[in-house]
Parts: C-alpha cells; sequence; structure tokens
C-alpha cells in the first residue's frame, strides 16, 4: 500500500498564482501605493477593472467588474493607467523563475501556472517545502506575492491556491482530498458558475458532498455530460497532466469608447494606439503575426470582423496599423455609430524568420522606433512617450466628467478580443 505522503511524493502538483499582479507590480514600481486603494483599469463608464488592491476588495470591487460599479463601491481609490509591457516582463521572469524547479511548467495566464514537481522531490524536497522556496524567490527577486496550492491532482492544487489568498500556502494531502472538498460550496467545482448553483439549489444540492452523492442519471438530466465530470472532480479524481508551455496563438487590444464614434479619423487614431499595444506584446514575447484581424461593434451591439494575410509576418506597430486601416477601409460606409473596436495579430510564429527587404529605410526607421518605445513603456508607462498623432488622442471624450480626479487614469485597458 502506498503511503499518503510517498503518492504525494510521487505526484506532487503545485498551483502557483500570483496576488493581485498588475497591482502587485505597479506598488513594486511605486511603494507609496502600498497599502491604498487601488484599481489597475481606466475610468471610463464602459471599462472593467483588471485589479484591485486587496485593500479595495475589501469594498467588494473585483477584476472584470465594470469600472463605474467598482468607483461607486469605492470612490477614493486610485485608479492607476495598466502599464501591459511592464507585467508581461514581470510575467516572463516569473515563468523563468518557476522553470527553475522543474521543466514541467503549464503557465495558464501571466500570472498564474501549474507546476508538476515529482520529478524534483529527490532534489528539492518535499512539494510543500519546494512550494515555500518558490513563494520565497517570488518575493526576494521579483518583490511580489504568490499564494500556492499543492495537491496530486491539478483541480484540487488550484482550489488550495483560491483558499489561501492572499500570500498563502495549503497542502492538500491525498487522503484529506475527499473530506476537504466536500467541505466546499457546490459552485467550488468546475464548470459550475452561478445560474447551475441555483438550478442544483432548487434541488437541493447546495455543497460538494451534496453533488457526490447524486445519482448519475439525475446529473446526466441536469447537466447533460458535464454533469459526471463534476462528479469525478467532487470525488478529487483529476487525471489531467501538466502540460509545459502552449504558446499564444493570437495578440490583441480592443476599446470599448465612452461616446459611440462616428469619426474615421477617431478610430484610426485608436487602431494606432492598439496597433503599438500589441506589437509591443508581440516583441516582448519574441512573436510575429501572420494576420492581422480588425474587429468592430456597432451600436446595436451587431459585430463583425474582417482579417488579412500578411506576405510577411512582423512585429512592427506601423506595419500592423497600415493593415488595420486597409480593413477597415475595405468595409465602406458604416451604416451606424462604431461602439467598439479591436485589432488582433493572428497565427503567431516565433521571431527571427524571414525579413521582408526594402529599398526604403523607413521600414528600419519604424523598427528602431518602435524598439526604444518599448525601453521607455517598460519603465515610465503607456504615455510616457507615444506617436504624435496620439498626443491628442481624445481622452477627455472617453472619460466620464462624473468620475473624481483622484480615479483619473491617462489610458485605458486592455479588454479581451471577442
Amino acid at each position: 500500500m502506498v503511503e499518503p505522503l510517498e503518492d504525494l511524493r510521487r505526484r506532487g502538483i503545485l498551483h502557483v498564482d500570483m496576488d493581485a499582479f498588475f497591482v502587485g507590480v505597479e506598488q513594486r514600481e511605486r511603494p507609496d501605493l502600498r497599502g491604498k486603494l487601488v484599481i489597475v483599469g481606466f475610468p471610463s463608464e464602459r471599462s472593467v477593472v483588471l485589479s484591485a488592491s486587496y485593500e479595495a476588495r475589501a469594498y467588494g470591487v473585483r477584476s472584470a467588474m465594470p469600472m463605474a460599479n467598482a468607483l461607486r463601491l469605492c470612490p477614493r481609490a486610485i485608479v492607476v493607467e495598466p502599464r501591459h509591457a511592464l507585467y508581461y516582463e514581470a510575467s516572463r521572469e516569473l515563468m523563468k523563475l518557476l522553470g527553475e524547479y522543474t521543466d514541467l511548467v503549464e503557465p495558464l495566464s501571466v500570472d498564474e501556472a501549474f507546476l508538476d514537481v515529482s520529478g524534483a522531490v529527490r532534489r528539492l524536497g518535499a512539494p510543500e517545502k519546494i512550494a515555500a522556496s518558490i513563494k520565497a524567490a517570488v518575493r526576494e527577486r521579483l518583490g511580489l506575492t504568490a499564494s500556492v496550492g499543492v495537491a496530486s491532482s491539478k483541480f484540487v492544487a488550484k482550489i488550495a491556491s483560491a483558499r489561501c489568498k492572499p500570500d498563502g500556502l495549503l497542502v492538500i494531502r491525498p487522503e484529506e482530498t475527499v473530506p476537504y472538498l466536500h467541505s466546499l460550496p457546490v459552485n467550488a467545482l468546475w464548470g459550475i458558475g452561478g445560474k447551475t448553483a441555483e438550478v442544483l439549489a432548487r434541488l437541493g444540492i447546495h455543497t460538494v458532498a451534496d453533488l457526490a452523492h447524486t445519482p448519475d442519471s439525475t446529473l446526466q438530466r441536469m447537466l447533460g455530460a458535464s454533469g459526471l465530470h463534476a462528479k469525478a472532480l467532487s470525488w478529487g479524481i483529476d487525471d489531467r497532466r501538466v502540460t509545459p508551455q502552449r504558446d499564444e496563438k493570437s495578440i490583441g487590444a480592443e476599446e470599448t469608447f465612452g461616446v459611440d464614434v462616428t469619426e474615421d479619423s477617431v478610430l484610426r487614431r485608436e487602431l494606432l494606439r492598439l496597433a503599438h499595444r500589441i506589437a509591443g506584446r508581440l516583441r516582448s514575447a519574441g512573436l510575429e503575426a501572420g494576420t492581422v484581424a480588425l474587429k468592430l461593434r456597432y451600436a446595436d451591439f451587431s459585430t463583425l470582423s474582417r482579417s488579412r494575410a500578411l506576405t510577411v509576418p512582423t512585429d512592427s506597430a506601423q506595419v500592423l496599423f497600415e493593415e488595420g486601416v486597409r480593413l477597415l477601409a475595405a468595409l465602406g460606409p458604416r451604416p451606424q455609430s462604431v461602439r467598439l473596436i479591436g485589432l488582433r495579430g493572428e497565427r503567431l510564429a516565433r521571431g527571427g524568420g524571414a525579413v521582408q527587404l526594402s529599398l526604403e529605410r523607413r521600414d528600419d526607421n519604424w523598427r528602431t522606433a518602435e524598439q526604444a518605445l518599448d525601453a521607455v513603456t517598460a519603465r515610465f508607462g503607456n504615455s510616457s512617450l507615444r506617436p504624435a498623432s496620439l498626443l491628442d488622442d481624445g481622452e477627455e471624450r472617453r472619460r466620464p466628467p462624473s468620475l473624481p480626479d483622484a480615479a483619473k487614469g491617462p489610458d485605458e485597458p486592455t479588454a479581451p478580443f471577442g
């Protein structure tokens, strides 16, 4: 018989989750923000919270919450301009650090990852010792804090990290797994959202234990095929392996305007801003885009997308911008005003491949200028240096006049594309 501790050593899974990552990076760069009510985002009524300090969360502020709601809950919050280049650099440093412990690192996003440390226990000690070492290294080398869950499966490790935030470490051993899971509310299970939880509650299913003891036929009737998957999780059954680095398939950004837009000049200016944001992320990741895609959402919420394949992959903002403008022009007259515009680089590949040959020096000039922008932006933020055409970028038209001055920030967050 395998002893519980030996089983955990045999399959030790860690879930490392940074604490309020964007806020943490900003507080590292600006110590005056520590202990304050901080929200990373842009105070437009249609924008959302990207990250909130735990002090702001005490007021009910949460990531992905509409900014208008967040500022009503926490009117004294300091809204900080998002600096995506800085966050991606911190993410690269984090993933590099995690790779020093094991080759089996599976990033889930910029600020969290699964690690399989089973093969490292002989060299580094028990999984909980490795987790403590990672937390200390994150604090000392990155100036940030992380919460780590330790278990024998990915699902349980992720639950553990969520239950010990902020700056916590929670170990759930194999023999503790089922009793621990059965003490949780049913929405702790993956795939059980608010509406599904309401349906289950009407049938008297409130906890993971309730679901675990519900007949398979009942779960299949209520939840379909996912019902049996949820039941397996309720008993701690999750055999998925940690899969190392997954390459991004696309990188994009979009802007929802505070006031619907009809002017082509405003749309083109926003495309230029988005192109620089995307290109900076591409260069940071060492990637190039083979396709450029444009997205428009009109006032009635109808949405369309168009894309164009490039002759040569690029990481240049100028190329992305020019292609975006061509796609916009190809749409012809717009039937109504525009609520949202987005740009995306797709068919990503590692940089260093084919280079477009040109007799014009401007291609090299653009590349050199954009690399200089990367360096300045990473250090001083998005508004420190920008193309001249963005100096008068209509920020006041996107900023609701009713928001307090202390909450104003000079740029908008990146929202998901699609």
